[in-house]
């Protein structure tokens, strides 16, 4: 068997509140009977949940001077055979993969280890374990997106995240219409005057196609700049799913743009 790199002490200790979490964690039994099934000595069976965990790690660390028993126990309890919940599994094992990274592991969403390039820092490790920008860079989202909200997708903060993107669409139309308005009164104007056209716009089929560019502009800016401009978080509440399918609508309308003519008069 080959030796599985050492996990610092700071490292076992998030991955064992993570396992052991009052509330979304495995209870006092099931933590019991995995250590137990799973080749770890329950060494302090009366501490709290993440205490026990950890002082199983450690010993098991230092007696082997591997961390092989330790990822095979996390690869076991962090299994998605054992979720009935496909969001609770992939929130565990993005947070574990955040941890693993430092040592150059990943653990694959169908229960194996792959190894990585170890990361150095924060912002790259949280970067790799957030799925949603995973999947935006898998969807070859437009770079427009990146530039506005990397920060609040790293942060795993979907609400900033689509507001930001949704201010970074609206100012991309300023700069290209050079009309310095907000809104779906820029939208109305930059589209409807036209100022800005998506295709040659001789036909009706073409400017029936504008129209309804312009209505989505409209849209995204109704449904979601205009309530994140006046709402609290806590009152506009925003899912990952939500939050990739409404980005990947933004990097739509960046990929029209890509194309608009700016019309001379």
């Amino acid at each position: 068997m080959i030796p599985r790199k050492c996990l610092s002490p700071q490292q076992l200790e998030r991955i064992a509140k993570i396992i052991g979490d009052t509330s979304e964690g495995l209870t006092g039994s099931q933590i019991g009977h995995a250590l137990l099934q799973y080749g770890l000595k329950d060494v302090d069976p009366s501490n709290t949940k993440w205490k026990r965990l950890y002082n199983s790690f450690a010993e098991s660390q230092n007696q082997n001077k591997c961390s092989n028993k330790i990822l095979w126990f996390i690869q076991n309890v962090v299994n998605p055979q054992a979720y009935s919940d496909a969001k609770e599994f992939e929130k565990r094992r993005s947070k574990i993969n955040e941890i693993l990274s430092y040592v150059g592991y990943e653990l694959k969403p169908d229960g194996q280890y792959r190894q990585i390039t170890a990361t150095t820092t924060i912002t790259e490790a949280q970067t790799r374990a957030n799925r949603l920008l995973t999947d935006l860079k898998a969807r070859n989202a437009h770079t427009v997106i990146f530039k506005y909200c990397t920060a609040e997708l790293v942060d795993k903060n979907y609400f900033h995240a689509v507001f930001e993107a949704c201010k970074g669409l609206f100012e991309r139309i300023r700069q290209l219409s050079f009309i310095q308005a907000d809104g779906v009164k820029l939208v109305s104007y930059v589209f409807n005057h036209p100022v800005l056209i998506i295709n040659e716009y001789k036909t009706q089929q073409q400017k029936d196609e504008q129209k309804g560019f312009e209505a989505i502009l409209e849209g995204i800016c109704k449904m979601f700049r205009n309530p994140e401009a006046h709402c609290p978080k806590i009152e506009w509440p925003m899912e990952e799913q939500d939050a990739l399918e409404i980005l990947s609508l933004i990097s739509y309308c960046h990929r029209r743009l890509d194309k608009a003519q700016r019309v001379t008069e």
